[in-house]
């Protein structure tokens, strides 16, 4: 007997993800397919830390909405770019007409939120060391300023959730919509995730030594480090609609160390293994799996031991942060949406920049593209402090 019982599943009838790839889940398809990264040298801030980044262009030139201007600030330019992409707003605005505004909630993950607009209001202080009067708006200096942004954007009113789990924040809101839902107390969710580049992210992890001066390469035999990146995706999750489905997700918590996984992989396997439950289905029902594979020795190694000790040789994994950076808060949402568009094409992406495979690694991993029918597929976030999200993804409702 599982020790998860079978949930409900739930119909995901919108996505959208706009990454350094470009904007909207198109773009990011069109990237994999041509296996086109979307890194380039770090150009972002006076003193760019040397290294390669996921830039989303052209935010710096897309201020919000006048309406939306007490809100102003990168991470949020960003949502607004994303939600806009894919029809996804329209797509929102059709949810709320159906259900109504309150029964409609929005669950957001991220990992800094707009602390880059925090951090230019101190490198901007005045006479009397108080911020400008252009960043004295108390929201944007709060984690749920990306939450609160949301709701004034898209007319919802239902519960207005924040996750901030570090690197797995927008993968645990489907567990957290989904639960919402179980519940009674919504009808539907707004679900992603957002987080833009920033000195505290960029020069906060080099001073773990966690930032490649190179392109970050997955589960290569010479990785040495991760690229960080920027992105904004969102999801739409409902009872029932044309899928595909959330089948199931996983949780678990390492409890082992603030910055390194548990050396066994004991948080990962939980969060998988808990996740097929919920699905209802066995390891050897996964056809493809989208690894957190951020290219650091470490987390790579004992990533890729988890899934060999659980998945046949048979499933396809792999991991495309090589392709967008790792967006951190934001890697959820991004990667979900790629496991998702894995199931509608058939197009299972390889792990770029991986010419050397670690011999850790087991037959599950895939360098090259491949096409093939996905009916189901998994996406893997692991965050700082043991903070584990996995998610079952399918073609079709059940089983």
């Amino acid at each position: 007997m599982s020790a998860h019982a079978p949930m409900t599943p739930l119909a995901i009838t919108a996505r959208t993800a706009t990454t350094a790839c470009g904007r909207g889940a198109w773009a990011l398809r069109d990237a994999i397919a041509a296996r086109r990264s979307g890194l380039r040298l770090n150009d972002f801030s006076a003193t760019p830390l040397a290294t390669w980044i996921g830039r989303v262009d052209a935010l710096e030139d897309l201020p919000l909405p006048a309406d939306l201007s007490p809100w102003e600030c990168r991470n949020n330019r960003l949502a607004w770019l994303a939600l806009q992409q894919d029809g996804m707003l329209e797509r929102v605005q059709t949810l709320r007409e159906r259900y109504g505004a309150h029964r409609v909630a929005i669950v957001i993950g991220t990992s800094t939120s707009s602390i880059g607009a925090t951090e230019e209001a101190y490198t901007r202080l005045d006479a009397d060391q108080q911020f400008p009067l252009d960043l004295r708006r108390p929201i944007v200096h709060t984690v749920h300023s990306l939450g609160d942004f949301l709701q004034a954007a898209s007319g919802l009113r239902g519960p207005c959730v924040t996750l901030a789990t570090a690197c797995s924040s927008s993968a645990k809101v489907f567990a957290q919509a989904a639960r919402l839902i179980q519940a009674g107390i919504v009808d539907a969710a707004l679900v992603g995730g957002v987080d833009t580049l920033c000195g505290s992210v960029l020069f906060g992890f080099r001073s773990l030594g966690l930032v490649s001066a190179d392109p970050c390469r997955p589960f290569d035999m010479a990785r040495n480090g991760l690229s960080l990146g920027e992105a904004g995706g969102f999801a739409l999750l409902e009872r029932d609609g044309d899928g595909p489905w959330l089948l199931g997700y996983g949780e678990s918590s390492d409890a082992h160390h603030m910055s390194s996984p548990h050396p066994e992989g004991l948080g990962a396997r939980l969060a998988m293994q808990a996740a097929l439950d919920r699905a209802g289905l066995s390891p050897n029902a996964v056809d493809y799996i989208n690894l957190h594979g951020t290219a650091t020795p470490k987390n790579d190694e004992i990533e890729a031991g988890a899934i060999a000790a659980l998945f046949p040789a048979t499933t396809s994994a792999s991991s495309t942060k090589a392709y967008t950076g790792h967006t951190l808060g934001a890697a959820g949402i991004v990667e979900s949406v790629i496991a998702l568009e894995t199931i509608a094409s058939g197009l299972v992406p390889g792990s770029l920049n991986c010419e050397q495979p670690d011999p850790a690694c087991g037959p599950q991993l895939q360098r090259e593209n491949a096409h093939r029918g996905v009916r189901v597929a998994m996406n893997n976030s692991f965050g700082f402090g043991g903070n584990n999200c996995s998610l079952v993804f399918g073609a079709e409702r059940g089983p």
